[in-house]
C-alpha cells in the first residue's frame, strides 16, 4: 500500500514543528505520516533529521527522511528501528532547525551561484557545513575571490525569495528554465514549482529556501576543482572563516 504525505515544507520552510498522524510503519521501521515538516532527501539536498514526540511525551530520534514507494510517500527513518510507534498515533515532529536553516541558506546561495555562472549544472550537493555545484564550463579561468565578491554582492541586495507554479506543459515550452543536467525538476502532480529570487534567478526547485537573500549572511567560495575537461566543481561555505 502506498500512502500520501502532505509535504508542509513546500509552502512553509520555516515550520519547525507540526502535529501529524501515523499512517503506516514499513518493514524496516520507517514511519509514514499524513503530513510532515521533514524535508525528504532530493535534488541534492539532504533529508531532515530531528525527533518525533508521542502524545505521552516519549520522543525518538529521526536519523533520515526519504521518499518511499512514490514521491507522495515520505518516510521518517528512526535511529532505533524498534521505537514504540503504531498506526493512528498522533505525534509532533520537531526538525533539527539549526541544520535545516543552514540547508535553506546554502540552497538559496547555490541558486545565486547559478545566476553568477550561466552554465549548465552537472551535479550538486547541499550540506550544512559545505555545499557544491558542478558546472559544464568550457573555459576555466575562475577566481575564488572574484566569485565570493559577486555572490556576497547579490546576497547583500536583500532580494526576496518566492515561489510560483507552472504546468508541466509550460515547463516543456520553456526548457531554458532548467539549469541542471543531472537532476530533473520535480514533476508528477501536473505542475512544477519555480523558485524566484527577485529579478536575479528563476528555476524549477523542490528544495527549502530562506525568504530573502540577506538571511544567507555571507558566503565564501572555499575551493574550485577541475573534475574533467570542462567540469568545474565549486564549493561554498557560510560565513567569512
Amino acid at each position: 500500500m502506498i500512502f500520501e504525505t502532505n509535504p508542509l515544507f513546500v509552502d512553509d520552510a520555516y515550520l519547525s514543528t507540526c502535529e501529524a498522524t501515523v499512517l503506516g510503519v514499513n518493514e524496516r521501521g520507517g514511519i509514514i505520516l499524513d503530513r510532515t515538516n521533514f524535508y525528504a532527501t532530493g535534488g541534492g539536498q539532504a533529508g531532515d533529521t530531528g525527533r518525533l514526540e508521542r502524545a505521552d511525551g516519549i520522543m525518538f530520534e529521526i536519523g533520515a527522511t526519504v521518499y518511499g514507494q512514490s514521491k507522495t510517500e515520505i518516510v521518517h527513518v528512526p535511529v532505533d528501528q524498534d521505537c514504540p510507534i503504531a498506526v493512528g498515533d498522533v505525534v509532533t515532529g520537531h526538525i533539527d532547525w539549526p541544520r535545516r536553516y543552514k540547508h535553506m541558506q546554502m540552497h538559496t546561495a547555490l541558486h545565486l551561484l547559478c545566476a553568477t555562472l550561466p552554465y549548465p549544472v552537472t551535479g550538486g550537493s547541499i550540506g550544512a557545513e559545505e555545499s557544491r555545484l558542478d558546472f559544464d564550463i568550457p573555459d576555466a579561468g575562475l577566481d575564488k575571490e572574484d566569485l565570493t565578491e559577486k555572490l556576497n554582492h547579490l546576497i547583500a541586495g536583500d532580494h526576496a525569495v518566492s515561489q510560483e507554479w507552472i504546468t508541466d506543459e509550460e515547463l516543456d515550452a520553456n526548457p531554458d528554465l532548467v539549469r541542471t543536467m543531472s537532476v530533473s525538476p520535480p514533476r508528477g502532480s501536473g505542475r512544477v514549482r519555480l523558485v524566484r529570487i527577485g529579478d536575479v534567478d528563476l528555476q524549477p526547485c523542490g528544495g527549502t529556501h530562506v525568504k530573502s537573500t540577506a538571511e544567507i549572511g555571507t558566503v565564501r567560495v572555499s575551493k574550485i576543482e577541475k573534475k574533467g575537461k570542462q567540469n568545474r566543481r565549486i564549493r561554498i561555505r557560510l560565513g567569512d572563516a
